[in-house]
C-alpha cells in the first residue's frame, strides 16, 4: 500500500440537522486517529430509514456546509445526490475511488451501525476493500471476532439525536447550544422543523 496516500474518513448520515454531537465525533476522528480529513457524506435517503421526516437534500447540505465553513480538515459531500436511490455505501465508495484515485477512504460509523453491518449491500466486499473506524460508546464491551479491517475507538459522545432536536424545535425550545451557531441561526431564519 502507498503510505503517502491521504487518508479520508467518510462520515455518512442524513444530518437532519447536523448538530454538535456529529461535530464532536468528526473532530475526535480527525485528531485521535490517522485520518487526514473528514468528509461528511450527506445521504439523500438511508435505505434503513423512513424518508418522510427528511428535510430536502439541499437544505441539509447547506446546513453541513455552514457548520464546516471554518474547518480546513472537513468538507461536505453531495455525491450521493447524483446517484440512483436509495444510495448504498459500497456504490458511493466505488464512485469516490474512481473520482479520487489518490485517496484512501475509510468508513466512519457508530457502534449501532456496526451491529447492522451484515444487512448492508455487499458488506463482505466493503470489509475486504475498506477499513471501518467505529466510534463505540465508552464503557461498551468490545465486539468479539472483529474483522481485521474494523478498528474500534472509544470516542466521547453526547446523547444528542437529530430527532431530539427536531422535536425540541417543534416544541419551541431554545436549543442553540446543541447546534453549530450558524446552523441554529439558519434553522431559525428558515423556520425549519417548526411544523
Amino acid at each position: 500500500m502507498d503510505n503517502s496516500k491521504k487518508k479520508i474518513g467518510l462520515y455518512f448520515g442524513s444530518f437532519n440537522p447536523i448538530h454538535i454531537g456529529h461535530m464532536i465525533i468528526a473532530n475526535y476522528m480527525h485528531e485521535f486517529t490517522d485520518l487526514n480529513q473528514i468528509w461528511f457524506v450527506i445521504s439523500p435517503h438511508n435505505p434503513l430509514k423512513e424518508k418522510k421526516s427528511l428535510l430536502a437534500d439541499y437544505h441539509r447540505l447547506e446546513m453541513v456546509e455552514l457548520a464546516l465553513e471554518e474547518e480546513y480538515n472537513m468538507r461536505a459531500l453531495d455525491i450521493e445526490f447524483k446517484m440512483p436511490q436509495p444510495s448504498y455505501t459500497i456504490d458511493t465508495l466505488a464512485r469516490l475511488k474512481e473520482k479520487y484515485p489518490h485517496y484512501e477512504f475509510v468508513v466512519i460509523m457508530g457502534g449501532d451501525s456496526l451491529e447492522s453491518l451484515h444487512k448492508w449491500k455487499n458488506y463482505q466486499s466493503l470489509l475486504e476493500q475498506y477499513q471501518i473506524y467505529v466510534y463505540a460508546r465508552p464503557g461498551t464491551s468490545p465486539v468479539e471476532n472483529l474483522d481485521p479491517n474494523i478498528k474500534i475507538f472509544l470516542a466521547p459522545q453526547m446523547e444528542i439525536s437529530a430527532s431530539f432536536i427536531r422535536h425540541s424545535i417543534k416544541e419551541q425550545k431554545d436549543i442553540r447550544y446543541f447546534l453549530p451557531k450558524k446552523v441554529w441561526k439558519h434553522i431559525k431564519e428558515m423556520r425549519f422543523y417548526e411544523q
